[in-house]
């Protein structure tokens, strides 16, 4: 190789290495750089914090993001009494944690079940999403208990990456509901009794305080069918006497319970008016400016 060729080759080398040393200070910097956000004082106060997550799914481009992102940040200010957080693909956590406004908190949707580094293929551990900087991950989603291509996740399994997940000092949006012939066979309940039967064995009284339900009727999610708010009050209050019965009182008062199934800016206010009804995790609505309608849907 002449003189010049190696010159090429120890710039570009060089240039690898600054890049990586560059990579990893800003991701261990990596919120740093986030624009400050702002809330308003609401005087309507419920006995639980409402809890409103976005869920992105396998949703954007780069430069799609980036452009979502700055519509949140100058989306106004965020009510009080609502905690926002978004979960986006894996690939875009440190993108949105260095531009996300900073009352919006950033989260997975999905861990793997495996606890430390080691031999597991394709999963991203909840260690690691702590490690990045997350505060949340929903677990048990129904189309990942259903499966797209792929065999669904079991009950035992959901169970199991939440009490992970928790263990490395995440929050849990856990996922439950029925699908639309089990509605119409009249056995909503006990198709998520049978989803939170295993999670009930497997958490501690202390983990409930950082787990949040969230109840999706599986035949509303991107249907656009939506169950009314008397349909999805019933089954709230239904999961939150189950809770109390299976788990404890302390807790059922205690445990936000999201509603899932389509929500959006137009139905969020009187799906939100429920006395059982906590929040939202918003699907396609959170890819949208229409995710701060929702946000401010709360009782005022």
């Amino acid at each position: 190789m002449s003189s010049s060729g190696n010159l090429v080759v120890a710039a570009t080398a060089a240039a690898v290495g600054a890049g990586a040393a560059m990579f990893y200070l800003t991701s261990k910097d990596i919120q740093k750089s986030r624009p400050k956000g702002s809330s308003v004082a609401n005087p309507t106060t419920g006995p639980r914090k409402y809890l409103i997550g976005g869920n992105w799914k396998s949703n954007g481009s780069y430069e799609e993001n980036v452009a979502r992102i700055k519509v949140f940040n100058e989306a106004g200010p965020i009510p009080d009494n609502v905690e926002v957080v978004l979960c986006v693909p894996y690939i875009h956590i440190p993108m949105v944690l260095s531009q996300l406004r900073d009352d919006i908190e950033v989260g997975a949707q999905d861990c793997g079940v495996n606890e430390k580094d080691g031999a597991y293929t394709g999963e991203v551990g909840a260690h690691m999403l702590k490690d990045i900087g997350c505060t949340w991950v929903i677990i048990g989603h129904s189309e990942r208990r259903e499966g797209f291509g792929m065999a669904g996740e079991p009950e035992e399994l959901c169970a199991k990456k939440c009490k992970n997940a928790l263990n490395k000092g995440l929050k849990v949006m856990f996922a439950i509901g029925e699908k639309k012939e089990e509605r119409e066979s009249g056995v909503t309940m006990k198709v998520c009794a049978k989803q939170l039967e295993p999670l009930a064995k497997l958490l501690e009284p202390k983990d409930w305080a950082n787990v949040a339900i969230a109840y999706e009727p599986v035949w509303a999610i991107g249907t656009g069918l939506t169950a009314t708010p008397e349909m999805a009050q019933e089954t709230h209050a239904d999961i939150r006497k189950w809770i109390k019965e299976n788990v404890s009182e302390e807790v059922a008062e205690a445990i936000r319970i999201q509603y899932g199934g389509s929500m959006k800016g137009a139905n969020a206010e009187a799906l939100l008016k429920q006395p059982d009804i906590d929040g939202g995790l918003i699907g396609g609505a959170s890819l949208q400016a229409d995710f701060f309608n929702v946000v401010n849907g709360v009782p005022k």
